[in-house]
């Protein structure tokens, strides 16, 4: 027989699943890294030439989507992309069957899917090949990273930021937390409605990581409680994508976490941060939203320097 069938099985998972499972150093270096690519989107040596990026969303994307669709195309590689009835798995095809067959044919996979975050660990497992995942229903990383290279671009050094993020503890509050605890000194507040906080769990291994840089994570339920000196207020739309609350009254829980120009007021100095897409008129007003302070237009655009830096990381054996 000249050729062996091919059998592969499981093997160490590989990519970006979560911010912490990353130290402080790495997470900083793919924020930097964002910001050069930033500034010249040529800084880079093709690093996924003649190789394949599968994108398999199952949720609706702009940002993402794009970004990382148009970062593998500009680091010299290829796509092909999966919407949510394109894979055989509609069909009842097992999850590890899926992954071995992605991993021999792919050399990267970005994976949208709003479903548990133990469902790309497995894809990469089974597949043997990095996964990054561009937001399950636990955390979004590659905001976090798009985050955190909005705040170097900005302040060319993080180190102390005092942020606030106010409104509902989804993935990319989650992702923040863990981004931000490996910032030196940094002070961040989570301000939720009770009942939708960022989860306890989360905010225990983000302290705990945080007091390694001397950085502090906290959270409240009233925005009256928030410190008297804020860098940074941010916020998120109400409604994650792919996620759906019990309470058909939540709303009213939401309200008085409201971004507009008199909440800035205690905080003038403060400049806004949104990952978009937004609901003006829910969780920011449309003054603040599009006024002097936002950053929320930079921070869109950063999500391709950033995917950008993710995906050469990604596509580099790490040790």
């Amino acid at each position: 027989m000249d050729t062996l069938p091919v059998s592969p099985g499981p093997s160490a998972e590989r990519g970006l699943f979560s911010l912490a499972d990353l130290d402080p150093a790495p997470i900083m270096e793919l924020a930097v890294r964002s910001v050069a690519l930033f500034r010249d989107g040529n800084a880079h040596d093709s690093p996924l030439e003649s190789r394949v990026v599968g994108v398999l969303f199952t949720k609706t994307s702009t940002r993402t989507r794009t970004a990382f669709t148009v970062g593998a195309i500009r680091l010299g590689g290829s796509t092909i992309t999966y919407g949510p009835h394109d894979l055989q798995i509609n069909t009842g095809e097992s999850l590890e069957d899926t992954g071995r067959v992605l991993g021999s044919m792919l050399d990267v996979l970005v994976a949208r899917t709003a479903g548990p975050l133990e469902e790309l660990r497995v894809l990469s497992r089974q597949g043997g090949l990095p996964v990054i995942n561009a937001m399950a229903a636990q955390e979004h990383p590659s905001q976090g990273v798009c985050d955190l290279a909005t705040l170097h671009l900005v302040f060319g050094d993080p180190a102390g930021v005092r942020l606030l993020y106010v409104g509902e503890g989804n993935n990319t509050a989650v992702a923040l937390a863990h981004g931000l605890a490996a910032v030196p000194g940094a002070r961040v507040t989570f301000a939720t409605p009770a009942g939708y906080g960022v989860p306890d769990s989360q905010l225990r291994v983000a302290a705990r990581r945080a007091d390694a840089v001397g950085a502090t994570i906290a959270q409240v339920h009233d925005v009256a409680l928030a410190p008297e000196e804020v860098d940074i207020v941010y916020t998120t739309r109400w409604q994650t994508t792919g996620t759906h609350k019990a309470d058909p009254a939540w709303r009213e829980a939401f309200r008085p976490f409201h971004v507009d120009g008199a909440l800035l007021k205690r905080w003038p100095k403060a400049l806004f941060m949104h990952d978009l897409p937004a609901h003006r008129g829910e969780e920011v007003s449309g003054g603040v939203l599009d006024g002097d302070q936002s950053l929320a237009w930079t921070q869109a655009a950063m999500k391709l320097a950033s995917a950008m830096a993710i995906l050469e990381w990604a596509a580099t054996p790490h040790s």
